[in-house]
């Protein structure tokens, strides 16, 4: 079995600290199963399984427990054994976004310190509600991504294997871990990938902010999944569905794909003007939660391998703690500024290198940056040869393999 160290190691320093442990993301990227690894961690550090409550909403099994006070009651029932022996609770909520109010059940179980709690939930509104005051200041977020691509050679089994062949397989197939149980069958895997899209639009976007128009969605959502990589607006994507003659204000197109945000399935990466140091409120990017996703929906399109790699580092950057923009520098464009703590990366993608055209674009807006953080240039090219000025150019598989 494939352990996710990365996410259980971040986790580990807060076990049985007094804070409630939220670990969100996109559906079906393992949060289920890293709540199982963070329990069976548990139990090899002496918890006992009579300690450990285990409960997964999207069951039917749970399907009565929909308020947070049925949702109190049965946790209160099942852990009176352990109250009477003072002994503490480990208590795992999956899913938890479907039980209405659950941050008041949440709260009052965190309030009586019986309970070591840890939440998971596919849904950003999560914590940006109302009622999120309630656990206000009381909790600490994990963010979990699909496999990265060593993740996806380990998953896999593949370490032995010729690397650049398992990279072209994860460029088309995605990083997913349920395609572990799939055999590598393109067409089973966009299937499922498919279905998982369905149900992301259907129950965590149209059935929760209650929309109406289901096309519209899915006419916005195919665009932005065609322009990844891209700068664009929500006004440009409102004119290019009036040129298909669809009608929809920009302001509807921003709160349906702020709705698609809210699911871990796409991510808005906002630009940063480097000389003016300040987030800028327009003509933003968008990446996907999973690159095999768009492929799924439109098609594999290896014309727009730059942006499916630009998506790729994207991922891995936010898979390794950083926050990310993409760059504005007079009329140039830097594909990403990453930041954690006091470290600081710019980095610019390109499928290759081959003409010198290509070079001096990667390279200038790099060149002009007057500082000493570390800039990269990736690509696909396997005959990199020299740095230039302090610029690192490195191997795309290379940088990703560089954990």
């Amino acid at each position: 079995m494939y352990k996710r160290n990365i996410y259980l190691e971040r986790i580990k320093p807060f076990v049985d600290k007094p804070v409630i442990k939220i670990i969100t993301g996109m559906r079906r990227t393992g949060k289920s199963f890293f709540m199982r690894l963070i329990a069976d961690y548990l139990k090899e550090g002496g918890v006992k399984s009579d300690q450990i409550i285990f409960i997964h909403m999207d069951l039917m099994d749970y399907s009565y427990l929909k308020t947070a006070e049925k949702l109190h009651e049965y946790i209160r029932d099942q852990s009176e054994n352990q109250r009477k022996s003072g002994q503490r609770t480990y208590l795992f909520l999956d899913e938890i976004q479907e039980v209405e109010e659950w941050e008041r059940c949440v709260e009052s179980l965190y309030a009586s310190e019986d309970y070591d709690i840890y939440i998971s939930g596919s849904n950003a509104h999560l914590l940006s509600s109302e009622l999120a005051t309630y656990i206000s200041g009381r909790y600490v977020e994990f963010s979990m991504y699909a496999l990265g691509f060593t993740e996806y050679q380990q998953f896999m089994q593949r370490e032995d294997a010729d690397k650049t062949e398992t990279f072209h397989n994860f460029i088309r197939l995605g990083g997913l871990p349920a395609l572990y149980h799939f055999d590598q069958d393109v067409d089973v895997i966009y299937q499922y990938i498919s279905s998982l899209y369905n149900t992301i639009l259907l129950k965590d976007v149209v059935k929760r902010n209650k929309l109406r128009n289901i096309a519209l969605l899915e006419n916005i959502t195919q665009y932005v999944f065609s322009n990844i990589g891209n700068i664009f607006s929500a006004k440009k994507v409102a004119d290019y569905l009036k040129s298909q003659r669809i009608n929809v204000g920009f302001e509807t197109v921003q709160n349906y794909l702020a709705h698609i945000c809210e699911t871990f399935a796409l991510y808005k990466v906002p630009r940063y003007d480097v000389k003016g140091k300040r987030i800028l409120e327009v003509h933003e990017k968008y990446y996907l939660g999973d690159i095999g996703m768009r492929h799924a929906v439109i098609g594999y399109r290896e014309d727009d391998i730059g942006g499916i790699l630009e998506n790729i580092v994207f991922l891995e950057l936010k898979r390794r703690g950083y926050s990310v923009n993409i760059g504005k520098l007079d009329d140039l464009e830097i594909d990403f500024i990453a930041t954690k703590a006091e470290e600081k990366i710019y980095i610019q993608v390109a499928y290759l290198l081959a003409t010198k055209e290509t070079r001096e674009r990667e390279y200038r807006p790099l060149l002009m940056i007057n500082d000493n953080y570390p800039k990269f240039v990736l690509s696909m090219d396997t005959l990199l040869g020299t740095d230039h000025q302090g610029i690192r150019i490195m191997n795309i598989i290379d940088f990703l393999s560089d954990n």
